[in-house]
């Protein structure tokens, strides 16, 4: 699949995926809407590798996918919680421009040349993204801080994740990554809760935009490189945003819609990085 288009298809997943998570989060604790969505996605990342055929990758990449599991796991507990607080236009930009910086720097640092066209796109989707994260006159807070944090979380997941390199093994990667995650928020979460949720069907719509995000993100990045793939992938918040004005009726302002703009045009641009 072409690199961009994988991109592309992994922020409107993880977008549409954040929303349906943010909601359930306001219904439920953000702990027992990962402990049920991350063992299901293992699940199906598992199933999906044994029923492909795929074969097992080498060691590193399980490891790596691992780690990046453990990390993302810190990242999106606090992203639900600030997606809890609200409002999630701001949340989720916020997270995504830090998500896009922390997997470039290390793609650039390592030697992944952008060319004229994927720099002029990697601004645009930073400026657009910062824009998007303005909301003048609203009160300070509302989640905005935690959704900083665990920005930098998901960049860090997203550059462990982006370290496998077995192109025909990608199920068994992030089935790792799931498992890994999964046997640290399940125990905890059943003892400290229990495990019933209060908004099943929320929780459980949420589960495929994660699996399939994380998915198009590891195909972008093994076709075309950590530094594009991630940043095609951080146009998630524009999705989300706009889920949230049309569902929410949350108000964007002119700035905002600009930055809306000016993401997806940073995005053309990095479909041709040459």
């Amino acid at each position: 699949m072409n690199p961009a288009l994988s991109g592309l298809l992994s922020s409107f997943t993880y977008g549409v995926g954040d929303f349906l998570s943010g909601l359930a989060s306001r219904r439920d604790s953000p702990l027992r809407v990962v402990a049920l969505t991350h063992p299901l996605s293992a699940v199906v990342m598992l199933l999906l590798a044994l029923g492909l055929g795929q074969p097992l990758p080498p060691s590193a990449d399980l490891l790596w996918g691992m780690a990046g599991g453990l990390v993302g796991l810190a990242a999106v507990l606090a992203f639900y919680r600030a997606l809890a607080q609200g409002p999630m236009g701001a949340v989720s930009v916020a997270t995504g421009a830090l998500s896009a910086a922390v997997p470039v720097l290390f793609g650039v640092l390592g030697g992944e040349v952008l060319g004229v066209g994927g720099w002029l796109g990697a601004l645009g989707v930073l400026v657009g993204t910062a824009l998007l994260s303005l909301h003048p006159n609203e009160k300070k807070g509302n989640g905005v801080p935690l959704g900083l944090l665990a920005g930098v979380g998901f960049g860090l997941f997203f550059t462990l994740l982006g370290q496998a390199k077995s192109t025909e093994s990608v199920f068994w990667t992030l089935a790792a990554a799931r498992f890994a995650s999964s046997m640290v928020i399940v125990p905890i979460t059943a003892r400290l809760m229990g495990l019933r949720p209060n908004a099943p069907a929320l929780i459980f719509a949420s589960a495929p935009g994660d699996t399939l995000g994380n998915l198009f993100y590891l195909l972008a990045v093994q076709g075309g490189g950590l530094a594009i793939g991630a940043l095609l992938s951080s146009l998630y918040p524009a999705f989300t945003t706009l889920l949230a004005v049309v569902v929410l009726r949350e108000h964007l302002k002119p700035l905002q819609w600009l930055g809306v703009v000016v993401a997806m045009i940073g995005a053309i641009l990095l479909t041709n990085k040459s």
